[in-house]
């Protein structure tokens, strides 16, 4: 199964900004740790670097569904640092494989909803509580990379094995 590359996305790290939503780059260089230059202040100081959650994916089916229930998602918007196209949502799951160019991942288990997503414009304090509710069990992938190297926005995207069903 192949897919496309929707947005490529980091947030570097700045003191007293949120980390979301994250910005379009062109390209991601991405080592064992994850992308350089985007900095995840919940991995870094609670879960010392963690290597299950070195890359955050997200489906276009994903955003849609989102869209469709009347939350205006955007890539970028949810944390991830991959969005892709033509690859099922349901097709994703711990032990899923994606070889993104040159980067082979292995997803290990799915993001759960924090109140960092309350800084998006459209949500805030008030909307936030149902927005975790809708995004619990929603709200992307966590990815170790298998294999490190350069993704671009020309990357071709496959995946290579979907996750096992249970």
């Amino acid at each position: 199964m192949t897919g496309a590359i929707v947005r490529l996305s980091v947030k570097p790290r700045v003191p007293g900004e949120v980390g979301l939503p994250k910005r379009a780059v062109p390209a991601l260089r991405v080592t064992s740790a994850g992308a350089e230059g985007d900095y995840n202040h919940y991995r870094a100081s609670q879960l010392a670097g963690d290597r299950d959650q070195a890359l955050l994916v997200v489906t276009q089916d994903l955003l849609a569904t989102l869209a469709a229930e009347g939350w205006p998602v955007r890539p970028g918007d949810l944390g991830e640092n991959l969005t892709l196209s033509g690859v099922p949502e349901n097709a994703l799951g711990p032990g899923a494989q994606l070889r993104v160019g040159e980067v082979a991942l292995v997803i290990t288990k799915p993001c759960d909803p924090c109140t960092e997503l309350y800084s998006l414009p459209y949500i805030g304090e008030e909307r936030g509580p149902a927005f975790l509710k809708v995004t619990a069990g929603r709200r992307g992938w966590y990815a170790r990379v298998l294999v490190p190297g350069e993704i671009t926005m020309q990357s071709p995207v496959s995946l290579t094995a979907a996750a096992p069903v249970t």
